[in-house]
């Protein structure tokens, strides 16, 4: 039972702390006591909602070895109760919409929904939601979205560009697999579809075909089911994939910037520039959906140039801001630091606190441990604390850290790109790669045939645009432009 409204384990203050010194997946419990929003069932929202329609997403239940993603899924609008009928597979019960997909082959999901235009007509609601408890004074669910869906809907692998998110679960249970930002190379990262705000993983993390993705064998998951009335934060750039197990759940989830990130800001803007102008391109392998539904639409290079552009003169004036507080280089590029509400704070190097804090994990915190390797194995374990954790380490043991190895991080992406083939610098010569025995991987007709596979636009764009390579490209934009500013700057 949670614990009555007057007691919390952590005061907002402390909680506050707690996240800014956070490095990886916790679970806060008993923190929601006394919440209204813990009595928003799927049953009690039809009610609210009454004969609003709200856009579902469906999906096959069947097995496959790739994502779903939501430009390959199927669409309709509907009302609550007609969703509540369908999922209840009562004979003779009006389902509206959803006559057409049994739900003994399709999952549903209405997600992302963002709770200020549901409940616009009922803003009273907004307070259900009580965020200010985490520390985020004045923040509700007018800031949060939505979710419900039935048992097997889900959202594929992905991180988010930016911030941090605040789940909390309200009804029925939602299993979360996490990997850290380090295993972006293990995720084969892509962004078709493209959304501004996510990178999508190429790999079905439930059933990884490994034979076209073998890095994933190295993915260290950090698996959780959420209960009701549990808030899970995930941390920025945490590759997340997130399935319903009951027959209804419902969940709200506050996106939070807890640093802004202006460089990052850059980055998505020259993405955006980059995807938008190959795929704009009419070709022969441009006619796939692309874009993905939560996007507004495709907006032209002069468009696109001009978002880069803001972009650069938003990250050089917060630079400046942080310069006139501490001399800072202007050469770094490091992002600025801003609080919760926007405000740049005082310390602007990426030092968090001069006073050492250590994080208070115990019963009402509980951290998402590492696994060493993850397999379908793995995804058996219900509990909030996960078994085969990593020699009973901690996070920061299990992650990569060392410098050598953001090195090689580049390099490791891009071979993976390379596929099965090691090619000259020139890439006019390739040759198959050798087992460790001596033998050759592929015959020469085999050799001959791959030598010649066609490279596609979205091959193209899954080697311009992965993460890492951007962040290269981003960062040499804003010394190029740095350079420009002090050469036309009169002394």
């Amino acid at each position: 039972m949670a614990a009555p409204d007057s007691i919390k384990p952590f005061s907002p203050e402390e909680t506050q702390r707690i996240l800014h010194h956070l490095q990886q997946p916790v679970v806060f419990i008993n923190m929601t006591g006394g919440w209204p929003a813990l009595h928003w069932t799927a049953e009690h929202l039809s009610g609210c909602l009454g004969d609003k329609l709200i856009q579902f997403r469906l999906g096959r239940k069947q097995e496959t070895n790739s994502p779903l993603f939501e430009t390959q899924c199927s669409y309709v609008e509907a009302r609550l109760e007609h969703f509540l009928s369908w999922t209840r597979d009562q004979p003779g019960a009006d389902v509206g919409p959803f006559c057409d997909y049994p739900n003994s082959e399709y999952w549903a999901y209405a997600d992302y929904k963002y709770i200020a235009l549901l409940f616009q007509h009922q803003p009273s609601m907004f307070e259900d939601v009580k965020w200010s408890e985490f520390g985020f004074e004045g923040r509700n669910g007018r800031e949060s979205t939505l979710w419900i869906g039935t048992a097997g809907a889900n959202t594929p692998c992905h991180l988010d560009s930016y911030g941090c998110n605040l789940v909390l679960q309200v009804q029925g249970r939602k299993r979360w697999h996490l990997f850290p930002p380090e295993d972006t190379v293990n995720l084969y990262p892509t962004r078709i579809p493209y959304e501004e705000s996510s990178v999508f993983s190429q790999v079905d993390v439930l059933r990884p075909d490994l034979t076209r993705f073998p890095a994933f064998h190295g993915a260290r998951a950090h698996i959780v089911t959420l209960q009701p009335g549990q808030v899970l934060y995930v941390p920025r750039h945490w590759w997340h994939y997130v399935e319903s197990l009951d027959p209804i759940t419902v969940s709200v989830n506050s996106w939070i910037e807890l640093e802004v990130d202006d460089v990052a800001r850059v980055g998505e803007a020259v993405t955006k520039a980059v995807v938008f102008a190959l795929k704009s391109a009419p070709s022969d392998d441009n006619k796939d959906n692309w874009l993905n539904p939560t996007e507004e639409g495709v907006a032209s290079h002069n468009e696109s140039m001009q978002y880069v552009n803001l972009a650069v003169r938003a990250c050089e004036k917060q630079r400046g801001l942080c310069h006139s507080k501490l001399t800072q280089d202007p050469r770094d590029t490091s992002p600025v630091k801003r609080d919760s509400r926007g405000q740049i704070r005082e310390n602007c190097n990426l030092v968090r606190d001069s006073v050492p804090f250590s994080v208070p994990f115990g019963p009402h915190l509980i951290p998402v441990r590492c696994q060493r390797e993850y397999s379908p194995e793995t995804t058996k374990d219900p509990e909030v604390k996960s078994s085969r954790n990593c020699d009973d380490k901690s996070l920061e043991d299990c992650t990569v850290s060392s410098d050598a190895a953001q090195r090689t991080k580049l390099a490791s992406a891009v071979g993976l790109y390379r596929g099965k083939h090691e090619c000259s610098d020139g890439l006019t010569q390739c040759r198959p790669r050798d087992h460790a025995d001596g033998t050759s991987e592929n015959s020469s007709g085999d050799y001959e045939e791959s030598v010649h596979t066609k490279i596609t636009t979205n091959d193209l764009l899954d080697c311009l645009v992965h993460p890492d390579i951007i962040s290269r490209v981003t960062e040499l934009l804003l010394e190029r432009h740095t350079r420009s500013h002090r050469t036309t700057t009169p002394s």
